[in-house]
């Protein structure tokens, strides 16, 4: 049974520089850090976003953007969106209205990696104690 993200990998070519870039993105430094890997502990949950260098990555992972995009939630979308471009993401899906309450946009970091925001009412309710 699934329970909930333990930590979302992303890789990197240039880890000092992910870093870096992620720490002004998310404006928390990492809190752990070993040779090849560091990760951020952020939201609501503390969800850990863990980095590698790319070279531990599975063989045969396409490298840039593939597979399954996971949206953070955020509480302003196209301010995240504006944010994160000036840090030098670019846009992969522009912010998109899915209906009351849900608003998505998603973008590649500098290393590659897809970073997924959204605005979700659901998730609102639940980490206000609503279901």
């Amino acid at each position: 049974m699934l329970r909930g993200p333990g930590t979302i990998m992303f890789w990197a070519d240039d880890l000092s520089a992910a870093k870096s870039w992620y720490a002004e993105a998310l404006g928390v430094e990492a809190y752990f850090e070993v040779p090849g890997y560091i990760e951020f502990r952020i939201g609501d949950h503390q969800t850990e976003l863990g980095i590698a260098d790319r070279r531990y990555a599975p063989d045969g992972m396409k490298q840039g953007p593939a597979g399954a995009i996971v949206h953070w939630a955020v509480d302003d979308v196209r301010k995240t969106l504006d944010r994160l471009l000036e840090l030098g993401a670019e846009t992969l899906m522009p912010v998109t209205e899915r209906g009351e309450g849900f608003v998505t946009a998603a973008v590649t970091d500098p290393f590659g990696n897809v970073l997924g925001i959204m605005y979700n009412r659901h998730y609102l309710e639940v980490v206000n104690g609503r279901t």
